[in-house]
């Protein structure tokens, strides 16, 4: 049964404990287990005792100045230091730096004649209406740009090798740049990589000579072994220009770790939903890029498991929402873009927009009410949490609405300046000539048609309908956000996890450790031999096995591995990635997924593009328990703007399992808070998720 820390004297920090069954495995036995999720605003921590099977959770601020502050904030303040521990770390130094465009100084090198393709790009125009566009800076400046006397043929054929003398040049010309990093991409390397390895060691060479300090190296043919020189030179060049930063962070993170544990290991969590060592996580930082997200569809997977496997989900934190469906799985792109820039690297498919409980409100100079994508942050975040933020938020709007109690956030710890919201929302009612109540709806009403639009992305916009999956929300403010997403997508059902909040930490917890390997083949499908390609398959498991490390005695017993290629039929740009069971049944499956994606199939030769490895190893078997009520049930009532009688404030650590509550009632807890409206019940599950139903009419 959960018990309460001590309320701490720092008002926004508090832990909270609950109980999971976990069944113990051999691999890595640690004493405890601890998932940090890095947000916007927030930093979440879950931390599993592998002696008393309990959970423990805790929020911080985080610091985006120094992401390794709050986490050791957070640690200190859960008393855990000494203890064996093994952490997940959803980071956001690599996102960060993308977004933001602070990588380090890199230099670029390809072959003559092509060291303006990552400036060229793609012909698609992201504005399509606009015939002005505002002109993006490289990514790479033209002088970091070198070209080398080097050239493979498609055929594989070496027309042009680098000799010493080219080598030297290279040399003085890196030393004449002092880049900190450099990023390799040479055309077709992805069949012959020895052009690219001699570039790498004339580099080694440079830093043993001693001249230059340590340059980290991003090489394509490791990185992204694909075609299209643009997407596969764009993931190197963004691996090379945050690897550096990423490496100092982790390597920060692990020394403090290690200093103040008798036992520690450190992963990290990946954009594909599995886990990698903190070395793998330095070495490929562009893995990274969606850490946290991944994080979060891995924890609603899980928590929704038991009650259904079609989810269309959302994750609103502090800055950002993350909209994503699972339909059985979860599902993967390599076509995703972070900052504007196409990152071709295995990610879970996810669609962001800038709105979350931080995003600012504004009235523009035509009188048009906007929210987002501009944050509060966490520094100095909305007004109301009083560290002198002025600027009206979507936070400060819940908190005029009597949505968000000041006295009731983060479970009472900490303080909400109700006065503060006020005067941050009233500059939005004078703007607009309304009541302060009425600027409060504008503003959760705008903020709720972004999210509705992001939902339609992910679903009908894919074909399917929205009433056939069941919302689940998570983030720290989905629950305030929930019903009413279901309400205008005509959707039957929601789902409010248990500590919805830091449901992104607790999916690194039971994210199991992963590898992505690729290749691309480029070849009709009559012109392979499965043999071959079985070759090829086993090549790329070798080398995913050996970075999960398989020197595990019971590796193979619990490493499990998915085979699929990118097919397409000759002449299309796009191909379709379908499961890998010989060379016939591809043939058979293409023809079928084409007809069922786009509604013909072709009688034409199919070109197989590229095969694709992920190798995935299961750490911890977690099952949650039966839930039971922590705390007795306490309600209470509250005034709200709008309802002519006081609402049902209650304690969702009160509540029992079948237990119904009818909206309108707000519903609290440590990390998140759910209003339920009128028109709309909830009951409490087996496992003590909130299910949320339509009331009937």
């Amino acid at each position: 049964m959960p018990q309460h820390e001590p309320r701490n004297s720092r008002p926004e920090l508090r832990s909270a404990e609950l109980l999971f069954v976990v069944q113990k495995c051999t691999i890595a036995a640690m004493a405890k287990y601890l998932g940090v999720d890095t947000g916007g605003t927030f930093t979440d921590f879950i931390l599993f005792d592998d002696v008393s099977r309990s959970v423990r959770i805790h929020k911080v601020l985080s610091t985006p100045h120094a992401p390794e502050q709050a986490i050791k904030r957070g640690i200190r303040e859960l008393g855990i230091e000494g203890d064996q521990l093994s952490t997940v770390h959803g980071s956001t130094v690599a996102t960060n730096a993308v977004l933001e465009g602070k990588g380090v100084r890199t230099a670029y090198i390809t072959n003559r004649g092509l060291a303006d393709v990552l400036r060229i790009g793609r012909q698609a125009r992201e504005e399509l209406y606009n015939l002005t566009p505002e002109k993006k800076p490289p990514i790479i400046e033209p002088e970091l740009c070198v070209e080398v006397d080097s050239r493979l043929s498609a055929d594989g054929e070496h027309l042009e090798k680098l000799d010493d003398e080219a080598l030297a040049k290279l040399k003085q010309q890196l030393r004449a740049l002092a880049p900190r990093a450099v990023a390799i991409n040479l055309l077709f390397s992805f069949f012959d990589d020895t052009e690219e390895r001699k570039i790498e060691q004339a580099i080694c060479e440079m830093a043993a000579e001693g001249a230059e300090e340590t340059i980290f190296i991003s090489r394509s043919s490791d990185v992204l072994p694909e075609y299209k020189e643009y997407e596969r030179g764009m993931a190197t060049t963004l691996n090379a220009m945050v690897g550096p930063l990423m490496q100092g962070y982790l390597t920060r993170l692990g020394e403090y770790l290690a200093d103040r544990f008798s036992v520690s290991d450190l992963s990290i969590m990946q954009s594909s939903g599995g886990t990698t060592s903190a070395e793998q996580a330095g070495r490929y930082p562009v893995n990274l890029l969606l850490s946290g997200p991944a994080g979060g569809l891995k924890g609603a997977q899980y928590v929704a498991a038991q009650s259904t496997d079609q989810l269309l989900s959302f994750d609103m934190g502090g800055t950002s929402t993350d909209v994503s469906i699972i339909d059985r799985e979860i599902g993967f792109t390599t076509g995703a873009k972070i900052g504007g820039h196409p990152v071709a690297v295995p990610m879970v498919d996810m669609h962001t927009i800038g709105a979350g409980g931080g995003s600012i409100a504004q009235v523009d100079a035509g009188g048009l009410l906007l929210v987002g994508p501009e944050s509060a942050g966490a520094s100095p975040g909305p007004a109301c949490y009083g560290n002198g933020g002025v600027l009206p938020t979507v936070t400060d709007a819940n908190v005029v609405l009597g949505r968000l109690l000041p006295e009731s956030f983060l479970g009472g710890d900490m303080s909400l300046d109700k006065s503060a919201a006020i005067k941050a929302v009233t500059t939005i009612a004078q703007a607009l000539g309304l009541s302060v109540e009425e600027a409060a709806r504008g503003i959760i009403d705008v903020v709720n048609d972004h999210m509705v639009r992001a939902l339609r992305v992910m679903s009908v916009e894919r074909g399917e309908d929205p009433k056939d999956f069941t919302l689940v929300s998570f983030g720290g403010a989905g629950g305030l956000q929930v019903w009413a997403l279901a309400d205008e997508l005509e959707m039957e059902a929601a789902m409010v996890p248990v500590n919805a909040g830091i449901l992104s930490a607790l999916g690194m917890l039971v994210a199991e450790s992963s590898r992505e390997r690729s290749r691309t083949i480029n070849r009709r499908l009559s012109h392979c031999e499965d043999s071959m390609l079985d070759q090829v398959y086993e090549e790329l498991e070798a080398h995913a096995k050996q970075e999960l490390g398989s020197e595990q005695a019971d590796f193979e017993a619990r490493v499990e591995v998915r085979r699929t290629a990118d097919v397409r039929y000759l002449g299309q740009s796009n191909a379709l990635n379908l499961d890998w069971h010989g060379l016939d049944q591809l043939a058979q499956a293409f023809h079928q997924k084409h007809k069922d994606s786009y509604g013909h199939d072709l009688d034409i030769d199919i070109e197989l593009v590229n095969v694709r490895v992920r190798v995935i190893r299961q750490h911890h078997s977690f099952e949650q328990p039966a839930w039971q009520a922590s705390q007795q049930l306490h309600e209470h009532v509250t005034d709200m703007p709008g309802f002519e009688e006081q609402v049902p404030v209650i304690n969702r650590d009160g509540l029992s399992v079948d237990q119904r509550i009818t909206g309108p009632a707000l519903i609290t807890e440590t990390s998140s808070t759910i209003w339920l409206s009128a028109g709309w019940y909830a009951v409490v599950d087996r496992l003590g998720n909130l299910m949320l139903r339509r009331c009937p009419q």
